[in-house]
């Protein structure tokens, strides 16, 4: 039976011998403290006929037998055999890559989304990333033309990083949903993962690009990727772009939401994937749980623990306390006969 304590990876072998610090408080209170009461009295008029009286001998010898209580409480530990716990854990997994392609046109700043569309998706990603502990992810935004801002890639930080500095107006204006794809696509490439993904996220219509969305489906079809499609927007008319300012600031104005639905369910219909559409931050987060969960990594985890006992310098301790206390009350501490 092993007794674990408050601090974790920490445990007693052999637990029962910690009744035995029950016995501490009896040792200490009958013959160190009731023992005074047994002690002979004589009645002065001051201490001034003992020089010795107010030393720092007479005020240790007082104290001195908790330095046996001390070594006593450290042997029962010693006994108790505590232990420390090392843990290896080897884990096999099948990874699966992931590609993050993410529009960053202008109209991602639309307000129907609190503080915005923008905002929002990058919140919600960043903490499905955080979740898919072995798999590869990388990032794709797009606009009018697309970028790969992180390939594929272990480092969970790094991408957290990058999706947190993502802003609109890096990019050429626009939606340029084929190409987004397209370039989430060709990072697959070289993969060698048994299951690649694309998320492709948009609030768009394909209003640009030399690569067509027809065309970048069927390349993801032919490499064998699975597309999910999210539409992010409310229904009907949304606080939206529709202009800078002289001082280069957004201006903003009620406009239609239009989403090219159609399209997107095509591609993920095609693909093998699923379409979504994101009306607020709950449904959105929702979607990323849905896709977190038909996107399972497989694992094999094998854990072996080890014990490193720790008894020996609890043991080294109550000798070195027993000899101590022995010394002393042979010595400096040795009762007048």
């Amino acid at each position: 039976m092993r007794l674990w304590v408050l601090i974790s990876g920490y445990s007693f072998a052999s637990p029962w011998w910690l009744l035995a610090l029950l016995l501490l408080p009896v040792l200490y209170w009958y013959p160190f403290r009731s023992g005074k009461a047994r002690e002979s009295t004589l009645v002065v008029s001051g201490l001034s006929i003992f020089p010795g009286a107010k030393s720092w001998k007479a005020r240790a010898a007082k104290w001195w037998p908790l330095v046996f209580l001390t070594g006593l409480l450290l042997a029962i530990l010693a006994l108790a055999r505590p232990q420390r716990s090392l843990t290896e854990e080897k884990v096999r997994a099948e990874g699966i890559d992931i590609v993050l392609a993410m529009d960053i046109s202008s109209s991602m700043l639309s307000q129907d989304f609190s503080p915005d569309r923008l905002e929002v998706s990058k919140e919600v990603a960043r903490a499905f990333v955080s979740k898919r502990e072995h798999d590869r992810i990388g990032l794709v935004v797009f606009s009018g033309e697309a970028f790969t801002l992180c390939p594929l890639t272990m480092d969970k930080a790094i991408l957290d990083d990058f999706l947190s500095n993502i802003n609109v107006g890096v990019l050429e204006d626009g939606t340029a949903i084929g190409m987004g794809l397209a370039a989430a696509v060709n990072r697959m490439k070289t993969s060698v993962a048994a299951s690649r993904v694309v998320i492709l996220l948009t609030d768009g219509v394909n209003n640009t690009g030399y690569i067509d969305p027809n065309t970048a489906t069927q390349l993801a079809v032919e490499m064998g990727v699975r597309v999910y499609t999210i539409a992010v927007g409310r229904s009907g008319m949304a606080p939206s772009p529709v202009g800078r300012g002289p001082d280069g600031e957004y201006v903003f104005q009620m406009a239609p939401v239009e989403i090219d639905t159609e399209l997107l369910q095509t591609i993920a219909r095609e693909t093998n994937g699923k379409y979504y559409r994101a009306t607020d931050q709950e449904t959105l987060q929702s979607i990323y749980d849905d896709i977190d969960r038909l996107e399972k990594t497989e694992r094999e985890v094998t854990v072996y623990k080890r014990y490193a006992d720790l008894f020996p310098g609890f043991l080294l301790g109550a000798l070195l306390l027993f000899i101590a206390g022995w010394l002393g009350r042979m010595t400096i501490f040795r009762p007048l006969e």
